[in-house]
């Protein structure tokens, strides 16, 4: 015979508690559930709005704080002066951007090896965002000799270049190339000066004062060279700069006088690396090593901000800033590294043995790229959490879509990545998904795996829109804030 059940009476006072046990258990086991509503039609790139780009690349001033001054970023899709096709610009970014993280970890792979030898297009710094993607870089303007220029923001290059005058080979841009011969501050940087070997240090060109047919060349040379074919070539020189309303005096540049590649209409590009003659090192004294950006989501042609200084006055971030210490590699001194000691899903901690490895972060890189093991706890998690919705094939080097057309807003998993000392990069909810086609009718996860586990991870400018991303090279360490970038 069955026993009967026995009931005991319950305590209601104990009501409350027992449901902040329950919660917190439910916690433990399921983990929390953390999720964020995406518009999906309500995007730059749907059909359903429609957006011309301006006719300008030049961008304004922000004001100066204490020790610091701000710059207007821009995406160089929205100063072209033309209506963008978003669909064939976001489909081909992916072409674009595989060949140029295969390109990264080549150098990578070159730059920790024991062989010294090397071709000068295996050796030099890429400039990699400004040549190898068509969409998703960001300019700004800057006045260099007396003229604005529009400068495309690199972190993965060390040298700040523009066109000049008189130029043997150069691609079209947006106003006239700068012409050192009517600037009263240009200064040629002479082959036997300390300056020039900085260069050689900086971007491994073994040969910029070399002679030919019996001519010894005064005038320190640099050359910067890749693999698809794209490069700059020109004079080393100093010159005044004006970065927002501060002025700085003797900036070293490059005086491109031969370039090819796709720099779009800007007219240089802006080196932001680590070495002695990038633009972080040559303004140490005034800014003290220190600068940020917020890049925005490209809604309604919005502009982010590029700031020079310490002064958190000028942030508006909407979270603590929360730092991680800068990986120190001697053999890859020019990229910024950062150790991944985790990630989350919707509140659920992954796990793999390749956390507590080095990740760069790149101003260049468009899509996030994981060791093998990190994208497949990554993509599992994702998908036990974002279900129920139409899958596709994947697309490119994106293997994780969907078919969103008949939804107007969903409900997305959030993504946090964790670094040492706990610092947090949660992604925004407009860099979770990436739009292959515009009409949503391929949607994909914006991140992606390496080949091999071995290789090194890159965080990608997709999945930093809405941060404040803070570069302190003089305590060396990165700062991550949650702000809204559009201004």
């Amino acid at each position: 015979m069955l026993k009967k059940a026995t009931y005991l009476p319950l305590n209601l006072s104990l009501a409350p508690l027992l449901l902040v046990l329950i919660f917190l258990l439910s916690c433990v086991v399921h983990g929390v559930d953390e999720k964020k509503i995406l518009s999906v039609h309500n995007n730059i790139w749907s059909p359903k709005k429609s957006y011309e780009a301006s006719s300008s690349c030049f961008s304004r001033s922000l004001g100066k704080g204490r020790e610091s001054t701000t710059l207007e970023m821009k995406h160089r899709e929205l100063c072209s002066g033309k209506t963008i096709d978003w669909g064939k610009k976001m489909r081909r970014a992916l072409l674009l951007d595989n060949i140029r993280v295969q390109s990264l970890q080549l150098r990578i792979k070159a730059m920790t090896s024991s062989t010294t030898e090397q071709s000068v297009s295996e050796t030099q710094i890429p400039l990699t965002s400004g040549i190898k993607l068509e969409t998703l870089n960001y300019i700004v303007t800057v006045e260099l000799g007396g003229k604005n220029m529009s400068l495309i923001v690199d972190t993965g290059s060390d040298l700040t270049w523009v066109q000049c005058q008189p130029c043997r080979s150069c691609y079209n841009q947006q106003g006239p190339l700068y012409d050192p011969s009517v600037s009263s501050s240009y200064k040629t940087v002479f082959c036997n000066s300390s300056t020039c070997q900085d260069l050689v240090a900086a971007t491994g060109n073994s040969g910029p004062c070399g002679g030919f047919n019996g001519v010894v060349k005064t005038t320190c040379e640099y050359v910067v060279s890749y693999g698809d074919g794209s490069y700059t070539r020109g004079d080393l020189a100093r010159e005044s700069i004006i970065l927002g309303d501060t002025k700085l005096e003797n900036l070293v540049f490059g005086c491109g006088r031969n370039n090819k590649g796709l720099f779009g209409g800007a007219s240089g590009l802006m080196g932001l690396g680590r070495s002695s003659v990038s633009l972080v090192s040559q303004t140490l004294k005034t800014f003290n090593g220190v600068f940020s950006y917020c890049l925005p989501s490209l809604e309604d042609g919005a502009s982010g901000t590029l700031s020079f200084g310490n002064d958190f006055s000028v942030y508006k971030n909407s979270t603590s800033v929360s730092y991680t210490p800068l990986v120190q590699n001697p053999q890859l001194r020019s990229f910024y590294i950062l150790n991944l000691t985790g990630a989350s899903i919707g509140g659920m901690e992954l796990k793999s043995p390749s956390f507590g490895r080095g990740i760069l972060i790149d101003s260049g890189t468009v899509i996030t790229r994981l060791p093998p093991s990190i994208y497949k706890a990554v993509k599992t998690e994702f998908l036990k959490q974002f279900s129920g919705f139409p899958s596709t094939p994947g697309y490119s080097i994106l293997d994780t879509c969907f078919n969103l057309t008949s939804y107007e807003d969903i409900s997305i998993p959030t993504i946090k990545m964790i670094f040492e000392g706990n610092a947090e990069l949660e992604v925004d909810v407009t860099g979770v998904f990436y739009f292959a086609k515009p009409d949503a009718s391929l949607v994909c996860l914006a991140l992606a795996s390496l080949s091999y586990e071995n290789e090194v991870g890159i965080i990608g400018n997709y999945q930093q829109k809405n941060q404040r991303v803070i570069y302190d090279t003089t305590q060396e360490r990165l700062g991550i804030a949650g702000e809204n970038c559009s201004i």
